[in-house]
């Protein structure tokens, strides 16, 4: 007898679902982790899932064997504000960071003390008389051998998106965010320093500094700042400052790196996709007001 209903039976076929597919196509199945992510990347060969599902599912699988010392900011490299010092200058790196919360330390750096919601600070200018040690949340505290699966968890289940990562003898070895453990997953997140591709390439700020594009074309970064930037090698070439300091670095530079050029430091703001996307560029030896 035939099927009543030919094209309902068509749609449940294709609903078998992207798991039950992907089982089939793997079965009898890897025996490791490498086979597996091999298997994954013959799948996205064979149109059985996209690019995009491929490189989640594999960033989830290398994810289980990662830590937070793999992918923590390291302690040379975070951003903290000293509760001793005066509202203006805690304004101050607050902006100029962009960062949305800042760990706290009284005296020395090894004591941390809490973490600061940069919002919380707009308490103080509308109620001086409060003391910023009640602003504080408590800071969190894991292992440089903690899982990140397990990291993960506890991130959603807390309110707490920052943790201070410490080694074995107790000292603070750097910083991990709920956004550091998920780009193992879905790649960069946009944040505060991602602008729209027509908003520009430099921008003049308010500490006669400039934010400048990764992307920026070498020709225009000499032309606004009247200097002459090139590569040790002069058979190289570079389309842009951010291929130019790469190279010349010998790395992708990460967050808070500097590299000086022509009477100009770059210091690494933001890196996305394997690339920086902005440089704080000002003359060498500029002190901040």
């Amino acid at each position: 007898m035939s099927e009543p209903h030919p094209a309902r039976l068509a749609d449940r076929e294709d609903k078998r679902g992207f798991l039950q597919k992907l089982a089939e196509f793997i079965h009898p199945g890897p025996d490791s982790t490498a086979e597996l992510i091999e298997t994954l990347a013959e799948a996205e060969d064979n149109h059985i899932i996209g690019a995009e599902s491929r490189a989640m599912l594999e960033g989830v699988i290398r994810m289980a064997d990662m830590t937070a010392g793999d992918v923590m900011v390291p302690a040379t490299r975070m951003d903290m504000l000293n509760v001793q010092e005066p509202l203006d200058q805690l304004l101050h790196t607050v902006i100029d960071t962009g960062h949305s919360r800042f760990p706290i330390y009284d005296g020395e750096k090894e004591n941390v003390i809490g973490i600061l919601m940069a919002k919380d600070l707009l308490k103080l200018r509308r109620a001086p008389e409060l003391n910023i040690r009640a602003l504080l949340r408590a800071a969190v505290f894991v292992p440089e051998t903690k899982g990140l699966n397990d990291l993960l968890r506890e991130f959603r289940g807390n309110r707490n998106h920052l943790a201070i990562v410490i080694d074995e003898f107790g000292r603070v070895a750097g910083l991990i965010t709920i956004e550091d453990v998920l780009e193992q997953i879905v790649g960069e997140i946009e944040d505060e320093f991602d602008i729209a591709e027509d908003d520009g390439d430099i921008f003049g700020l308010a500490d006669r500094t400039y934010r400048v594009s990764g992307d920026t074309p070498i020709e225009r970064v000499n032309d606004a700042f009247s200097v002459t930037l090139v590569g040790s090698d002069p058979e190289d070439h570079f389309d842009t400052i951010g291929g130019l300091v790469a190279h010349e670095m010998g790395h992708v530079p990460k967050r808070g790196e500097r590299y000086t050029q022509a009477g100009l430091d770059f210091v690494v703001m933001h890196t996305k996709g394997g690339a920086v996307r902005w440089f704080r560029v000002s003359p060498s030896g500029h002190t901040l007001p």
